[in-house]
């Protein structure tokens, strides 16, 4: 049974940063291309940055230049720095492993939650 565990959310001021994490039991994140979604409220899951088994990554244009994901493979974890963070940043934020049929390999797990007002 794979379960993914997202942390690190927060409520930040506009222009702020945060950096959530991502770790799984189940499963050997360090085989898998892996991504990061959010969910605003009344929203589906949007993919937001991922990142292949070889550090090549991709981002959604409205994250573009503010997001950075990475990958530490010695801890088994995904990381996704934000910075310049905007209102329209506010979510519950995921991590996944995105298949070529955009859909996700596995169950989502809780998330956690970014909110950015001041």
């Amino acid at each position: 049974q794979v379960q993914l565990v997202e942390s690190g959310g927060g409520l930040v001021q506009p222009g702020g940063s945060l950096r959530v994490s991502c770790t799984a039991t189940g499963v050997d994140l360090r085989r898998y291309t892996m991504g990061w979604y959010r969910q605003a409220p009344g929203k589906q899951h949007e993919i937001v940055a991922s990142i292949t088994t070889t550090g090549n990554d991709y981002y959604a244009d409205s994250v573009k230049g503010r997001f950075a994901i990475s990958r530490d493979d010695t801890q088994k974890t995904i990381f996704l720095q934000m910075s310049e963070l905007r209102p329209e940043d506010t979510a519950l934020y995921y991590c996944n492993a995105p298949t070529a049929d955009f859909r996700t390999l596995w169950p989502w797990g809780q998330g956690t939650q970014v909110t950015v007002s001041s």
